[in-house]
């Protein structure tokens, strides 16, 4: 994978190429058939996953919340609070991703802090993205007709 591939992906935005390739060995890319389920409801994950190619199903006893596509990541809220996966990810589609395992996060920190304080933060504010437009459709689903 290039290192400016990467950069498009709003998880590496603001890192330059040299920060990327720096990181690079520390990731791994992953993939998965249609029908797939990468990380189930209850049990942990330790690995943040982008999505390169493909679209997956966010599921929570069986019914499906949302739908990542390219570009978008899952699996961080394990990662951060190192609570066990609150729901089911499933591929939709044929599916390739890159992840990062925590141990890959630490070491990015132990060589590289300005890396890892740009990757937490783009996690941040994706994640913030990701709560205000479910707030939007829990107000959109919720307002009077």
């Amino acid at each position: 994978m290039e290192s400016s591939v990467l950069q498009k992906y709003s998880l590496f935005g603001g890192l330059l190429t040299e920060q990327i390739e720096g990181i690079l060995p520390l990731l791994d890319e992953e993939s998965y058939e249609e029908g797939a389920e990468i990380i189930s409801e209850g049990n942990p994950n330790d690995k943040i996953r982008f999505i390169l190619e493909g679209r997956v199903a966010v599921l929570k006893q069986g019914i499906v919340l949302y739908e990542f596509s390219e570009g978008e990541a899952f699996g961080e809220m394990e990662v951060l609070d190192v609570m066990r996966s609150v729901a089911t990810i499933k591929a939709l589609t044929p599916l390739r991703v890159m992840s990062i395992s925590n141990r890959a996060l630490r070491e990015i920190y132990k060589i590289d802090l300005k890396t890892f304080s740009l990757l937490i933060m783009n996690l941040a504010r994706d994640l913030s993205r990701r709560l205000r437009h479910m707030d939007e459709r829990i107000m959109k689903d919720h307002s009077m007709p």
